[in-house]
């Protein structure tokens, strides 16, 4: 049996169409092997009177309804983001994972009961003819090699959805096993191994689809992502240029694909562009370095959020506006006032530092400082907000240079 080529996967939401076609093909060949399987296994196993072939022709039938499951989330999922589900619709893989795994479960406790009941009555159980168990072989051959294709393509693809089909051709493989053996053992004449050997395989049956039903319930409520893979993520973040430390990473996972947000800390006196340049910055080099991550949010801080929550419960710094009406008043005398063009304002460590920026030196501007300068120190180590000021005082012309345009 030919495998498919490696097929390299694009990590953003949108619709990816080798991505699309491989689930597709995979599934359609589970369809058609499993139509073939039940349609022998449950004519052979009437003709054969080979109750446990029946019943695994029933169990391929549940296949059948998993495959359908799967071309159905296959074909909403590979649809891109919009405005009802601005993250895509791989959500859908994960809800048909968790369908899947109910029917593994429901199929293995029903193996479980019929083998219970075929256990006591076992004399009435008819003899079974040798064809029987050659389609239990062939079955078995068949159900094997179908495991190891869809398993190879469900991997290169990470969707757990086809892993989890995957392995439910694997649990009718072994089921297969087991209906050989037992039809095996009751033309022997050992009517009881083929009730005891379908009591196993339900119960390893059983056993997959409640672990396939856990994992899809993980994700379901936000599960993230194991302690490796979110420390290689932190690296890639603490690393960045520009990036002082990091908290609050979180991730979760969305079918084959990873969310993310985290807080990084920068240097609480640069400016926002630039410390948006470097949320920026940091994003982009966890998308490029983890490909299995679909968006990475990255909040900006000037602080540590645990220091900056606790100076909040000492003082509430007031906005802006009062701020500056308050630094006017630092800034001027009863008959002047100093010309402030521009104020940068820190805040930092439950207190404010302000940068303040006035028109070019001029002898009145120069008197005013003159006659101010002495009691600010005094002042701000008794002011309630602004811990620290800075003057920032043109000494000449200044050229802003921008397009199409060149003023002083």
């Amino acid at each position: 049996m030919s495998f498919d080529p490696p097929i390299l996967l694009p990590r953003s939401g949108e619709t990816d169409p080798l991505r699309y076609r491989a689930a597709q093909r995979v599934t359609w060949v589970s369809v058609v092997v499993n139509v073939v399987l039940s349609i022998a296994q449950i004519a052979i196993g009437l003709l054969s009177h080979a109750q446990s072939l029946v019943a695994d022709g029933f169990h391929s039938l549940s296949d059948l309804v998993a495959d359908l499951m799967v071309l159905l989330a296959n074909f909403h999922s590979r649809h891109p983001a919009d405005k009802s589900h601005p993250y895509g619709h791989h959500r859908i893989e994960t809800a048909a994972s968790l369908g899947l795994g109910l029917i593994l479960a429901i199929t293995g406790a029903a193996i479980l009961w019929s083998a219970a009941v075929r256990l006591q009555h076992l004399d009435e159980l008819p003899a079974v003819a040798p064809l029987a168990l050659w389609t239990a072989l062939a079955t078995l051959a068949a159900k094997e090699g179908l495991f190891r294709y869809m398993l190879a393509v469900a991997e290169r693809l990470r969707s757990p959805m086809l892993v989890a089909n995957a392995w439910h051709a694997r649990s009718d493989a072994a089921s297969s096993l087991v209906v050989a053996a037992g039809i095996a053992g009751s033309m022997a004449g050992y009517r009881f191994l083929d009730p005891v050997a379908a009591i196993l395989v339900g119960f390893m049956i059983l056993r997959m689809g409640i672990r396939f039903t856990y994992q899809a319930m993980q994700e379901l409520v936000d599960t993230a992502l194991t302690d490796d893979e979110v420390e290689r993520i932190r690296t890639t973040l603490r690393t960045t240029p520009g990036v002082v430390d990091l908290h609050e990473l979180r991730t979760r996972r969305m079918a084959h694909q990873v969310l993310a947000d985290a807080h990084i800390q920068v240097d609480g006196r640069i400016s926002v562009s630039e410390g948006h340049r470097i949320a920026e910055l940091a994003r982009n080099r966890v998308l490029a370095q983890h490909l299995e991550v679909l968006d990475m949010l990255v909040h900006v801080d000037a602080e540590e959020d645990v220091t900056a929550e606790k100076n909040m419960q000492v003082v509430e710094l007031p906005g802006r506006d009062a701020l500056i009406r308050h630094l006017q008043a630092l800034l001027s005398t009863e008959t002047q006032r100093l010309p402030i063009e521009r104020v940068l304002l820190h805040y930092l460590g439950n207190h404010v530092e302000a940068e303040v920026f006035i028109a070019r030196a001029t002898p009145e501007v120069t008197a005013l400082l003159q006659d101010i300068g002495p009691g600010l120190h005094e002042c701000l180590s008794h002011d309630p907000y602004f811990t620290a000021l800075c003057i920032h005082q043109t000494l000449a012309p200044v050229w802003r240079i921008a397009p199409e345009k060149c003023t002083i």
